[in-house]
């Protein structure tokens, strides 16, 4: 079997790689336990150092990194070269902090010394999405690295050149080969790398249906996961909103990426006072953005990254629109190669809806007008998922202390749901457990050693 990717500009084939047998997987297995146990006896600082060194060479290869990104999903290339950059970020961000947040802390107990020691725990497995195919692997691989951890790849199939592009930076940066490894596997041979005996732990970004499958084969083998899974992120919208501001946040916030992020608004929550202005607003600027060759400087908005998802996307709006839900704008594929789809905007979207229940991973942005602020909140925590949640008013205080009673992991006021190094980053429900980023992320790979030192009494004389 093989690993296929397309340009999902033009519907061809771009390349393909052979799927590896069992027998490779394990060399490769084999190998990254033998470098993680001459990398955890690194320093932090020489970790660090080696860090550096990937976000200079990010850096410096920063537009044919975005070409391939662009080419391999379809993401337009301002997005792709940004995306680039941002993982250079996070790598200096870990190399200068990671030792910090890694101290030992020491307690006062009854023992002569007593403290926590933060310690890697061996292999790490990653298995990671195509959305964002540098960012959310390099978002893992920097703390576990620092660390002190190996790091295997299982990425999607369909971003292989991408993976391996990473892989190669990595090792021309100098980081031991095999330390940080890119699985070329199919998903059969995903349950061996679970059960081998020097993986501890497997970070999943993707799907809710991937998190659940993934964490009861870890939890079969006893192998903890960190899951950073789907998202219907409440925008909600106060009557006291500065209009045009938040109105250019909603449309930068759904229409990013050409809609396929987890953190991407997906359900716009408006009180009566301002809906038909937001909603007017709202078709206007969507209706002027640019679709096209994501590799111009001027396109706004790409492909959808494979045939299939564009197809379950059109699926899901076909199905909203027959439960009640008006089309104002879009809602259907462009003709022509490629995985293109309108740019679509959805309104009064009801309660039983597709919209309203699934994730909508694409360029559809869906208005559902709440009676009053109470009923928007409610709306808020009607979805199943959990990852992050906004609201939008004059009144910042006010909005923040409405903000509270929504459930989810990162909550915005006056700003998108966005990932910030500073901050951890995660979701509850159905989109997922475990934090990635701040102090949180690198700790979620690291066992806290107990360590109690007391004198032997002394024998009688």
């Amino acid at each position: 079997m093989s690993l296929v990717s397309k340009n999902p500009a033009t519907g061809q084939y771009v390349t393909q790689y052979n799927s590896w047998d069992a027998a490779t997987l394990a060399e490769t297995l084999a190998r990254a336990e033998r470098n993680q146990q001459d990398w955890k006896q690194l320093s932090f600082v020489q970790r660090g150092q080696l860090l550096k060194h990937i976000a200079t060479r990010l850096r410096a290869n920063e537009e044919p990194l975005a070409r391939l990104a662009t080419q391999e999903m379809g993401k337009p290339i301002h997005e792709s070269r940004a995306e680039v950059l941002k993982c250079a970020m996070i790598c200096d961000f870990y190399a200068d902090h990671a030792e910090g947040f890694l101290s030992t802390l020491n307690e006062k107990t009854e023992a002569v010394k007593s403290y926590v020691r933060y310690e890697p725990l061996g292999i790490i497995l990653a298995i990671m999405p195509w959305n964002y195919p540098y960012w959310q692997v390099v978002r893992f691989c920097a703390p576990a690295l620092m660390a002190g951890n190996a790091v295997v790849l299982k990425h999607a199939p369909n971003v292989q050149q991408c993976a391996e592009a990473l892989v190669q930076l990595m090792v021309d940066a100098g980081l031991p080969k095999g330390l940080f490894s890119n699985l070329q596997i199919e998903v059969d041979l995903v349950e061996q790398v679970v059960a081998h005996p020097a993986v501890q732990a497997v970070a999943v970004t993707g799907s809710e249906r991937t998190g659940r499958t993934v964490a009861a084969l870890a939890g079969a083998h006893l192998k903890k996961t960190v899951l950073e899974l789907g998202g219907s992120d409440p925008f909600i919208v106060l009557a006291d909103a500065d209009l045009d501001f938040t109105l250019d946040r909603a449309v930068q916030s759904r229409f990013g990426n050409a809609g396929q992020a987890c953190i991407a608004a997906k359900r716009f929550i408006v009180v009566p006072e301002i809906a038909d202005r937001f909603v007017s607003g709202l078709v206007d600027r969507v209706s002027k953005l640019k679709v096209g060759d994501p590799l111009l400087p001027d396109t706004q908005l790409g492909p959808l990254a494979r045939a299939d998802l564009r197809d379950q996307l059109h699926d899901q709006v076909m199905s909203t629109l027959q439960a009640g839900g008006t089309a104002l704008l879009g809602c259907k594929p462009i003709e022509g190669p490629g995985f293109f789809y309108a740019p679509s905007v959805i309104d009064h979207v009801p309660a039983h809806a597709v919209a309203r229940q699934e994730e909508l991973f694409g360029p559809v942005a869906i208005v559902i007008r709440a009676q009053d602020e109470h009923d928007a909140l409610n709306i808020a925590n009607e979805t199943r998922f959990g990852l992050g949640a906004s609201i939008w008013s004059h009144d910042a205080a006010r909005a923040e202390s409405l903000l509270e009673q929504v459930q989810a992991g990162m909550t915005f006021v006056n700003n998108i749901v966005k990932s910030d190094p500073r901050l951890p980053f995660g979701g509850i429900k159905a989109s997922g457990f475990g934090r990635e980023l701040s102090f949180h992320g690198i700790r979620e790979f690291c066992q806290a050693r107990t360590v109690w030192v007391s004198h032997t009494p002394r024998s009688p004389s």
